[in-house]
């Protein structure tokens, strides 16, 4: 497992369009996931110890992020060739132990991740109203382990942020996690 960090945010890149099948026998693009007030793209998978460790944190901000008007949407890039748990019927049961409350997409040609410049699991791309990035970084100061409970929610309040104003913070803390596994 590689650890790595997300790169700086570009403010103002347009979020790429993508049309990808979500476990919930759907096919979803970037306008049918928009909310009113933005779009949170999160680069998830099953397996990775990083996302493990706040996933119930993702779920429950994604519940509180969409009463501001910014929907979620979460895509699985990985190869799962190598992690059979990142599978697209281990996505679906993910999704449904979680309940989810976004839809959780398969990115099976990697493009989508290559689009949005993704390199780990999980990486957060936070867009306000009119598609432009206004977040890249973390969700809290959890690692391999979660951070305390009463740790700073630092993408939410980033994102209630962009819902405000449609501007992000300045100062943001890049995310962490584990490399995209790249399809050789």
């Amino acid at each position: 497992m590689v650890s790595l960090q997300t790169p700086v945010c570009e403010f103002g890149r347009a979020a790429p369009d993508f049309n990808l099948p979500g476990v919930d026998g759907r096919h979803w693009s970037r306008e049918q996931c928009m909310g009113e007030k933005g779009l949170l793209v999160m680069f998830i998978c099953n397996h990775c110890p990083y996302v493990k460790a706040v996933l119930d944190r993702i779920v429950r901000d994604a519940a509180d992020l969409k009463l501001l008007g910014v929907n979620c949407v979460a895509i699985m890039s990985n190869d799962p060739t190598d992690y059979p748990e990142d599978s697209f019927a281990n996505m679906r049961m993910v999704a449904e132990h979680n309940r989810f409350p976004f839809p959780y997409l398969l990115d099976e040609s990697q493009g989508v991740a290559k689009a949005y410049g993704a390199v780990c699991t999980p990486d957060f791309f936070g867009y306000n109203a009119a598609g432009e990035l206004q977040y890249r970084g973390r969700l809290d100061a959890s690692r391999k382990d979660a951070a305390p409970a009463d740790a700073r929610r630092e993408l939410f309040e980033a994102m209630r942020q962009v819902a405000e104003t449609g501007c992000g913070p300045d100062e943001q803390v890049p995310s962490m996690g584990c490399s995209i596994k790249w399809i050789d």
